[in-house]
């Protein structure tokens, strides 16, 4: 008896027991059509079976509704307190950056030259 009998669960007295094998078939679980599936909340990421509950709107999320200059100082105060939280790059990560942007700026400026003589240069040639 080899390893590979052992290991598939033939059995050592020479008796041959069938070895269950996946037949690539989907289950019944899997076919179910979607009128068989619970309800799902419209908000739900996945198959989760939940009771779709009407939802209370807060006077806040009206929209246009308010004093527009409660709105902009509140804005304003959204502003600031997301540029806290942004991570500023010091002197030598802006020089660095700066001058990468300026040589592809220039690279691009003179590639997009170069094209554009070899056109013109192509089409005299070609019109005379």
């Amino acid at each position: 008896m080899s390893e590979r009998d052992d290991r598939h669960g033939a059995a050592e007295d020479g008796e041959d027991t069938a070895v269950a094998r996946p037949s690539g078939k989907r289950s019944a679980r899997r076919t179910r059509t979607a009128a068989s599936a619970p309800s799902l909340t419209k908000t739900s990421t996945g198959p989760v079976a939940t009771i779709d509950r009407p939802t209370k709107k807060a006077k806040a999320d009206t929209g246009r509704s308010g004093n527009p200059f409660k709105r902009l100082v509140k804005f304003l105060k959204e502003v600031i307190s997301e540029l806290r939280k942004v991570i500023w790059p010091n002197r030598k990560q802006m020089v660095t950056y700066t001058s990468v942007v300026l040589v592809f700026v220039v690279f691009m400026v003179a590639f997009i030259y170069g094209m554009d003589v070899a056109f013109i240069k192509g089409v005299d040639w070609l019109f005379g």
